[in-house]
Order: C-alpha cells, then sequence, then structure tokens
C-alpha cells in the first residue's frame, strides 16, 4: 500500500512538473515578446514626396519576418510615430493573447498557409527607440479565423504594409501594473 501510494505520489509530481513546464512555454512576457528574425527582402518606397505627413509602402516577400522588418523600418527611417495596416499571407507565425493575470502572452501557433485578413498597429518611442506594436486576423483554409498579438510572422508569398507617420511623436510608459509599454499621451 504504501508502495503504491508513493509510486502514485511521483507520477503526479512528475505531472505537475511536466505540466508546469508546458504552460510556461506557452507563455512570453511582455519584455521578451520582441522581433527576432529578418526581413532581407523588405522593400520601402515613400508615396508621397515632399508631404509633411509621409505615407509609405513596406513589402516584405517569402522568407521574410514581418515583425522583425518593422522595426528595422521603424529604425531605418528614424521613425518616432506611425500607424498602419496590412494584407497579404503568411507560412507561420506566432500570436499572442495577453492574459492579465500572469501579465504574459499566451502563444497563439499559426501553422501553414494562411491569409492575413488584416493587420493593423502603431509605432511609438520607448525610452528613446521605437517599439511596433501589432495585431493580426489571419484566415485558414477552412474559412475560420485566429487573431491576437503579433509575435512574429513568416511572409509567404507577400505582406504589403501601408504606413502613415504621423506629425507628433508618441511616447511609451512602463505600466507596472501589467507590465506593459503603453501610449501615454502626456509624455512629450
Amino acid at each position: 500500500m504504501a508502495r503504491t501510494l508513493c509510486i502514485l505520489v511521483l507520477i503526479g509530481v512528475t505531472t505537475m512538473i511536466g505540466y508546469s513546464q508546458e504552460t510556461a512555454s506557452e507563455y512570453v512576457s511582455p519584455s521578451e515578446a520582441v522581433p527576432s528574425g529578418q526581413a532581407p527582402k523588405m522593400l520601402v518606397q515613400l508615396l508621397n514626396p515632399g508631404e509633411p505627413t509621409k505615407q509609405y509602402e513596406v513589402i516584405f516577400y517569402q522568407g521574410d519576418e514581418a515583425f522583425s522588418g518593422l522595426l528595422e523600418f521603424a529604425e531605418k527611417y528614424h521613425v518616432t510615430s506611425a500607424h498602419f495596416t496590412a494584407i497579404g499571407a503568411l507560412d507561420g507565425a506566432t500570436l499572442g493573447w495577453f492574459d492579465p493575470q500572469r501579465k504574459m502572452y499566451k502563444k497563439i501557433p499559426i501553422v501553414g498557409q494562411h491569409e492575413v485578413i488584416g493587420m493593423s498597429g502603431d509605432i511609438a518611442l520607448y525610452q528613446g527607440k521605437p517599439v511596433v506594436h501589432t495585431h493580426m486576423v489571419v484566415g485558414s483554409p477552412d474559412g475560420t479565423t485566429l487573431a491576437g498579438h503579433v509575435l512574429a510572422a513568416y511572409v509567404s508569398p507577400t505582406l504589403e504594409v501601408m504606413v502613415t507617420i504621423d506629425p507628433i511623436t508618441m511616447q511609451k510608459r512602463f505600466d507596472p501594473a501589467t507590465d506593459l509599454t503603453l501610449i501615454d499621451p502626456a509624455l512629450k
């Protein structure tokens, strides 16, 4: 009896450890939800030269990682405030759903080819550096959709992003209640 109880306790502990590790890998903290990857095929074109409010098309191609590419665009073109929309297609992505109790994003894996039905977001400064914040809705081959905060998005064959540079710099501040960086209009 004691031996059976000991074995059951060990199985329970092993199961709990396995569950704990699995759960931890399903989540990512906001500070770790930063772009990684590259977008070597990204092309950028200014659509309205000479105008006070600049508009760009930022086009990604097969294999580009769009989230890191948008950050690269923001750094290269000294973007301090912008908003954007996009359509296209992906072959794999990781989206996230923010869990306020954990203060972390629950990962939503997107496997295989999906249509980008819509992507929108903004670019603002945090501690003097641009930060990209974007959400997307993707459509599966059967017509179902998945959506969330973009953690990674691998383009296939293209993603067309239309970016409008805002005339006033947007600043973010750290919010300890959520562990997120949030736009604060009071900051100049």
